[in-house]
């Protein structure tokens, strides 16, 4: 029986390694693509200005991730529709154009944020906006529009790899692990105004919109079906840990150094300067390589997650494996904010920082909306049958939403009534 046993397990693992590997995807690049040049950004800024202290953000930001990203592969996999597209048939069309208005607007904001991202990195290395832009823009359009899904997708999962500098500088740093620890388990909470937006920009850097619609058209278009709805789930609990460690990393390497060194930045490229004499060229070259490749990566998906549900909402044809004939808005769509997105970078006066708040805080605000939305889908017996949200699915779910939208609240009063100090 033991011979028998080790001979049924040992294919049995094979075979469950080998789907897992061909339906990994959607969840891993959705989840490290959060770790945009906004991201970099916001994590850098939050190591650097308040040390290790909102650590502790990351443990309940990780389930929260994964329980929101997980109900839209499964909201994919059962419906084998996108979330805009859900969102026309249950709420009609109106509301599905002024929510793809406010999408697209914001994905804008998140694109141009991009693109500033890789003119940063790249003059760190002494290479022009000029010169590094136009390039970068041309092979984003090739790469997609004149691949295919699995080809991207492919790129995509290579391009994840990079982030493992941000973990080696982390490493390099060498930060006081022992604190470290600590904030994990020690919250703290300030009703400072940089303090809630700073949560506020996490917030909209870790758990922004344009996942759920992006994750949900990337599962639909891969095919994947009920019966391997395991190893996709898998996928997006796997993408959830990853990011938030590499977001956890960076966080300690900014404070590491440039917060007990007193040194305040406003960017990422700040960050991967500073860092240089005080982590040395290595570990600011590391922390350079992975802006770069967090923004060429992040240029990408931004416009293709638009493309996919602006056309879904409006019932246009999409999908990478279209040919241009086939899906002309999809592709015209994705191509306007490669377009845009770069050549806003390429007014030297435009002041970044305050594209990149913007652009977070329309995460933070859009957030809410598009929950409420998945929520009230995925708890339809109709819709999702037996696959339904579960209690503690659904407590999370509704209390991130609570938690989003009354920060939103709380950093309005505070701009318009700032506390005496």
């Amino acid at each position: 029986m033991g011979e028998n046993g080790s001979v049924l397990r040992r294919p049995s693992r094979w075979k469950n390694l080998l789907i897992f590997l061909s339906i990994m995807g959607p969840g891993i690049i959705t989840a490290n693509v959060d770790n945009d040049a906004g991201g970099i950004a916001t994590y850098s800024v939050a190591g650097a200005h308040f040390g290790y202290s909102m650590l502790w953000i990351f443990i309940p930001m990780t389930i929260a991730l994964i329980v929101i990203q997980e109900m839209c592969s499964r909201m994919g996999v059962v419906t084998g529709k996108g979330l805009a597209d859900l969102i026309r048939e249950r709420f009609g069309v109106r509301v599905t154009f002024y929510a793809m208005l406010v999408f697209v607007f914001s994905n804008l904001l998140n694109t141009i944020s991009e693109f500033s991202g890789i003119a940063a990195s790249c003059e760190i290395f002494g290479i022009s906006r000029y010169i590094s832009l136009p390039i970068a823009a041309v092979f984003i359009w090739w790469i997609v529009v004149k691949g295919t899904y699995k080809s991207v997708e492919k790129i995509f999962l290579f391009a994840c790899l990079f982030y493992l500098a941000y973990i080696a500088t982390g490493f390099m740093v060498h930060p006081q692990w022992g604190e470290v620890s600590r904030e994990f388990v020690r919250p703290s909470f300030s009703f400072n105004q940089a303090f809630i937006i700073m949560i506020m920009g996490i917030i909209g850097t870790t758990i922004a919109p344009w996942m759920q619609f992006y994750q949900q058209s990337s599962v639909v278009e891969k095919g994947i079906s009920v019966k391997d709805y395991k190893y996709a789930r898998l996928d997006v609990i796997i993408g959830g840990i990853v990011v938030s460690i590499v977001a956890i990393f960076i966080v300690i390497s900014c404070a590491a150094t440039l917060f007990k060194s007193g040194i305040r930045i406003e960017t990422a490229k700040d960050a991967a300067l500073a860092l240089k004499p005080l982590a040395g060229n290595y570990c600011s070259a590391l922390f350079a390589i992975g802006l770069l490749n967090a923004s060429v990566f992040s240029a990408m998906i931004l416009p293709l997650a638009t493309a996919y549900s602006v056309c879904e909402g409006l019932g246009w044809e999409t999908g990478v494996d279209k040919k241009l004939k086939q899906a002309p808005q999809f592709y015209f769509l994705f191509t306007a904010l490669i377009l845009i997105g770069a050549g806003f970078i390429m007014f030297p006066n435009l002041n970044l920082i305050t594209v990149m708040l913007l652009s977070q805080a329309s995460n933070s605000i859009f957030l809410p909306f598009v929950l409420v939305f998945m929520l009230i889908l995925i708890n339809d017996k109709h819709l999702m049958g037996k696959y339904r949200n579960s209690r503690f699915f659904n407590i999370v779910a509704w209390s991130t939403t609570i938690i989003v939208a009354s920060l939103t609240v709380a950093l309005t009063i505070t701009i318009f009534f700032p506390p005496k100090i």
